[in-house]
């Protein structure tokens, strides 16, 4: 069972104000990974009393306890999603700006034998992948 973000706020030791449940709850929604503009979009369609600094806040906040990460897509914007339990990688389609999570234990695998072959042990990697979709003729070959 995947811990609920207010839940692993609560064991950071941070406060859970009501503004700070709504941007919990926006984040844990998100299907995408908004940026700051978009979480207070979401936020404020909940509870407009919320300003665009406490979300700035509340982003800086989880991100430096290591709930939340972010991410740059080449597209200018800071975007964001709770750490997965779960290790997982990024296709940015460039055209939509769509990101598509996904997981491979074959590239995981090369990722621990290329460290090794140069001497390394692997702690920690991000692989984001960029590309524009295949025309329908180019999926057959």
């Amino acid at each position: 069972m995947v811990m609920s973000l207010e839940k692993r706020c609560s064991e950071k030791g941070l406060r859970m104000t009501g503004q700070r449940r709504v941007i919990a709850k926006v984040l844990e929604d998100a299907d995408d990974h908004p940026d700051v503009e978009e979480m207070y979009n979401r936020a404020s369609a909940i509870d407009d009393n919320i300003s665009i600094a406490t979300v700035y806040r509340t982003v800086k906040l989880l991100e430096e306890t290591g709930i939340i990460e972010r991410h740059e897509f080449r597209d200018g914007r800071a975007r964001y999603e709770i750490v997965a339990d779960n290790h997982h990688d990024h296709l940015i389609d460039l055209k939509t700006g769509n990101v598509i999570e996904f997981e491979s234990e074959e590239i995981e695998a090369l990722q621990e034998k290329i460290a090794r072959k140069l001497g390394y042990k692997l702690v920690d990697h991000r692989l984001e992948l960029y590309g524009i979709p295949l025309d329908k003729d180019s999926k057959k070959n």
